[in-house]
């Protein structure tokens, strides 16, 4: 017989009626194709141990029956499978041990049948199971040695002893399937246990305001496990957490089975980072039962509110990419894409102790990785006006939305040597690691709105390898252990360490590979479940890269394919150039990530190989094509030659990938013509851009309750919420009197909200009449917080120098700017002390009262966002043009109907094209204007207002003279590489446009209405949508109510 190679489908049972009477001899049918009863199947998985039911003095008989075995290949009707019945006396686990040889042996089950048999000899029940099988090509089995091998291998796991049972070999590590045997239980009492326990699982929880607060008390007592009589706001958010985490879970099951029967492509979303923010609020209203919880939450004397400002945010990115991430994973989820989770069935715990009627793969599908870092990016704290970083410890008091998969780990290797081994006539490459780490998973269910889908974030945590544990305390080395244990825990306890020394750099590249070691692992063994070719491969799977820091999983696919699946590597390069997509937020050439060659020797060895390799056929397949051409070979090439010779992570990408997708129309232009040129030219088909978005769901619907609920007033609907085109209409309201004096009642109630934040943060007290101008983003030069803070220096100095009668004309403004700087970024730093410098100046000068405030928001994140972003009149998104690949802040201060100040920048040329220009106030030079003004240099003429605010810096009007003396330095002399002084007067008369418009409050509504209503086209619905069909090639999969 040809090898069978194709593992077993996992099997799917349906299950008699619970309300039917039992009979002697009850039928089990066994399908591929159909479940059916009403809530969904559940999942029993060999990795969780069973624990036997019975009470441990019950009496069980140990009377054995002998097993028989009968192969036929003699039914007509079905000529493309073999029938094998086998007849053994009952016991727990029985059926586990078969299915399990199958699928070893690599066997299909098409359909079985299993039956009680009371009158089997002994005195115990039998059970008559009848499977018929097929092999790796859906046929016969009709070689004779092949259906001895398999009637030998049934006999020996059925009837080889009392203890365990070893099955072949289940994976390249060699480690053997053991199956644990557990006691019987007679025939009635199984039929009658699982006729009662379906009885009881057969249904949904209920979301009813009594069933809610049961829930929440019984979680209070048995989770929380503090007294239901006595517990504080912090507890009762945790049990709440819980309450609303069950409810995800029975719709997470649900989707995963209907996703792993209909087995559709799938895409694997790979990102370092995920900005995923509070999950209560976001899981409850999509979940469609936030006001049940609010009603239910009301009688016990609690406020759903209050509670869910207990929640911490998940401190697992930082930036626009990062919160990127996540709303295209709330877009993935509502959509119905198959952005595959992985599970393991809660339920299972139950079947496992009752009966071992079929073995699942504990774990299906899932397609969103990152990394579980303990203490993310940092705490902000200001002191004296300077920031300072202090880990975040968001971990401390657990997190109830993630669930801990201890049998879901991979083994990530690092150093070691790479050697020459013989293999099948010729030779092969084997590594042999220095350091070996675990990397653990921990599963978050994301659910979708307005769907039962619910998908997963799956995230590794690093642990150290047992073997070198057990090592370390067997020989006496308790230090070595805790070293070691230590190490490998740095790898994902930080966000982002500081790469300034080689150690930082080595930690960054440890990080990045066991991200994707771990993730692709996990993939592949998805895969290898249900296939068996690797041709099938790209049909199957869509690896989407986000940014060059997933980009080693390149050369790790070709590692797996090559050196351990054992293709040639022309198969292999072939795969792998289907498989991936690339999405880059890059902008400047010389941001682009590299990776120094002698720290990936070191580390990777095989895989700098492997880049050699790709890289040298690439280089001689390039100069077909362009030639002898040795300048444009060296841009072109993988591998910089230099002082430092690296390795181009983007080049690598590039090459490797079927698809380099943009941020927005800008940005795929600046691709095109400035970071990629040479790309370009060369693979043009190669080259899109997918504009980003942002969910409404999170940015509306969870941060604004109040405009959500007016907007769908209006409209005469809630479909806008899934359907976000529909926010048009409002368009053909926007000069409705009746819709502009509610619209400012919700504004005004969200500034209310604002200020009360700003007086608690930082005890300034600022009034809600006042515009409320906004910026809040990473610090940076290119986003230019440093010319808001001199355009404040001007307001400020402008007031200082009126007369009193002249200030009553003046626009009261609330200014607020919050952000981290990078701790090695120290022109960061400074704009920081400089923004709360100013501020200490202004703030308590009583010339200027309510007239000018401005406020440093310290430790700006999702939540504070949340609460900035509805109570914003005016926002900011200054930078430098050709600088911003999207800005996906603007597109959420623009669906809370927020006016925008801005440049034409990024994706904010997109949004001026969909609600017009004078729905905006633009300003600063455009982008093909930027390189001959940086040209000129020293002899760019400023203005002097501009040189005014700087020498009020410069001379200490603000104090800290020295300290701001490199800030100035940065922006006169020629050194002004962002245009803070050319932008200057276009910036001031923009503002001056704002603070016109402002007074005219029916102009200023009308604005706003119809930036919210022209807010549609930057949904990250659109942007999932666009990828689904143009670059990943998958289609929605909606599991069924």
């Amino acid at each position: 017989m040809s090898a069978i190679s194709v593992p077993l489908y996992q099997s799917r049972l349906t299950f008699p009626s619970t309300t039917a009477a039992a009979s002697p001899s009850s039928a089990f049918f066994v399908s591929t194709n159909k479940l059916s009863f009403s809530k969904a199947l559940l999942h029993v998985t060999s990795h969780i141990t069973s624990r036997t039911l019975a009470s441990t003095n019950q009496s069980l008989s140990t009377t054995t029956t002998a097993t028989t075995i009968e192969i036929s290949n003699n039914d007509p009707s079905d000529p493309h499978t073999t029938a094998i019945v086998i007849r053994a006396r009952n016991r727990i686990g029985l059926l586990q041990v078969i299915t399990r040889v199958f699928k070893i042996l690599g066997l299909r089950i098409e359909k079985a049948t299993v039956e009680f048999d009371e009158g089997g000899g002994g005195g115990g029940e039998c059970f008559i199971k009848t499977f018929y099988v097929s092999d790796s090509h859906g046929n016969r089995i009709e070689d004779d040695q092949s259906l001895e091998k398999i009637k030998k291998a049934l006999f020996d796991a059925i009837d080889g002893g009392a203890g365990e049972v070893k099955v072949g070999s289940s994976s390249s590590t060699g480690k053997g399937v053991v199956v644990r045997r557990s006691g019987g239980l007679r025939g009635g009492e199984t039929r009658v246990g699982v006729e009662r326990m379906f009885g009881l699982m057969d249904r949904f929880l209920k979301s009813d305001p009594s069933s809610l607060q049961k829930d929440i008390l019984d979680h209070v007592e048995y989770t929380v496990a503090r007294s239901r009589f006595s517990f504080d706001d912090f507890e009762a958010y945790q049990a709440l957490a819980h309450s609303v985490r069950d409810r995800l879970i029975e719709r997470w099951h649900d989707t995963q089975l209907h996703f792993k029967k209909k087995d559709p492509k799938r895409i694997y979303f790979l990102s370092m980072e995920f900005l995923m923010g509070r999950s209560l609020s976001n899981s409850a209203i999509n979940l469609g039962i936030r006001d049940q919880y609010a009603d239910a939450l009301k009688e016990l004397g609690f406020e759903f509110e209050v509670l869910a400002e207990q929640e911490g945010d998940a401190a697992l990115g930082n930036g626009g990419l990062a919160r990127l991430s996540a709303c295209q994973m709330d877009s993935l989820a509502t959509m119905d894409y198959p952005a595959w989770g992985c599970i393991a069935m809660i339920l299972a715990l139950l079947i496992s102790n009752l009966l071992r009627l079929c073995e699942w793969d504990s774990t299906t599908a899932l397609g969103i990785y990152g990394l579980r870092y303990q203490y993310g990016l940092f705490r902000q704290v200001i002191l004296d006006g300077y920031q300072h970083e202090q880990p975040d410890y968001w971990l401390n008091f657990g997190n109830p939305w993630e669930i801990e998969r201890v049998h879901v780990t991979y083994p990530v290797k690092f150093y070691g040597t790479v050697e020459d081994e013989n293999f099948n006539g010729g030779k092969r490459k084997v590594w042999l690691p220095g350091e070996t780490v675990e990397a653990v998973a921990y599963d978050n269910p994301i659910p979708g709105h307005g769907t039962r889908n619910t998908i997963t974030l799956r995230l590794w945590a690093a642990k150290p390898s047992d073997q070198i544990d057990m090592e370390s305390y067997n020989t006496g080395d308790y230090i070595n252990a805790v070293v070691n244990r230590q190490r490998a825990e740095t790898i994902s306890s930080v966000l982002y360490p500081d790469d300034r020394s080689y150690q930082g750099k080595e930690l960054r590249l440890k990080q990045q590979y066991f991200f994707v070691s771990a993730s692709l692992q996990d993939i592949i063994r998805r895969f290898k479940d249900s296939h068996s070719n690797f041709d099938d491969f790209p049909e199957k799977v869509a690896l989407q890269l986000n940014d060059t820091h997933p980009s080693f999983a390149i050369a790790e696919v070709m590692r797996v394919l090559v050196d351990e699946e054992h293709l040639d590597w022309n198969r292999a390069w072939d795969i792998v150039c289907k498989i991936f997509s690339f999405t880059t937020h890059t902008v400047l050439p010389e941001g682009l990530e590299k990776v120094p060659v002698d720290l990936l020797e070191s580390l990777l060895p095989r895989h700098l190989q492997i880049i050699y390799d790709i890289n040298f056929d690439y280089i001689e397949e390039l100069k077909k094509r362009i030639g002898l051409d040795y300048d444009r070979l060296s841009r072109m090439s993988i591998v910089e030659d230099g002082a430092i010779k690296s390795i181009r992570m983007a080049n690598l990408a590039i090459v490797c990938s079927h698809t380099v997708n943009g941020v927005s129309r800008v940005h795929s232009e600046l691709l095109k013509t400035r970071v990629f040129k040479d790309f370009y030219e060369l693979w043009p088909h190669k080259f899109d851009y997918k504009t980003n978005g942002v969910t409404q769901r999170r940015w509306i619907v969870v941060s604004n309750p109040s405009l959500s609920a007016l907007i769908s007033k209006w409209l005469g609907t809630e479909a806008w919420i899934r359907d976000v085109d529909l926010l048009a209409g409002l368009q053909e309201q926007a000069a409705n009197a009746d819709l502009h004096e509610e619209w400012r009642m919700v504004r005004k109630v969200n500034k209310m909200r604002l200020a009360e934040y700003i007086e608690a943060m930082s005890g300034v007290k600022v009034s809600v009449s006042a515009m409320f101008d906004v910026q809040i983003k990473r610090i940076h030069e290119y986003k230019r917080q440093l010319l808001n803070v001199l355009g404040i220096i001007h307001r400020y100095d402008c007031i200082k120098n009126m007369e009193k009668s002249d200030r009553t004309k003046v626009v009261p403004r609330v200014c607020i700017i919050g952000g981290k700087a990078a701790p090695g970024y120290e022109i960061a730093r400074k704009i920081i002390k400089l923004c709360n410098a100013v501020a200490e100046k202004i703030n308590n000068d009583p010339d200027v009262g309510d007239l000018l405030k401005l406020v440093f928001i310290p430790d700006y994140n999702v939540s504070v966002a949340e609460l900035v972003i509805p109570g914003a009149d005016l926002s900011q998104h200054i930078s430098t043009a050709g600088h911003e690949a999207s800005g996906t802040g603007s597109m959420k201060f623009l669906m809370n109907g927020c006016l925008l100040l801005a440049t034409e920048d990024g994706s904010t040329v997109e949004i001026m094209e969909e609600i017009g220009k004078d729905n905006m106030f633009l300003f600063g030079a455009k982008m093909h204007e930027v390189p001959a003004l940086r040209e000129k240099g020293p002899t760019l003429k400023v203005p002097l207002q501009f040189a005014r605010v700087v020498r009020m810096v410069r001379d200490g009007y603000f104090g800290f003279q020295d300290y701001f003396e490199s800030l100035c330095d940065k922006v006169e002399g020629g050194n002004d590489f962002y245009l803070l002084g050319y932008d200057f007067q276009s910036y001031l008369e923009a503002q001056a446009a704002a603070d016109k418009a402002f007074v005219d409050q029916e102009k200023w509504t009308r604005m706003s209405i119809l930036s919210t209503a022209g807010s549609g086209r930057f949904s990250s619905d659109r942007t999932i949508e666009e990828y689904a069909e143009k670059t990943w090639g998958i289609e929605p999969c909606r599991c069924p109510f």
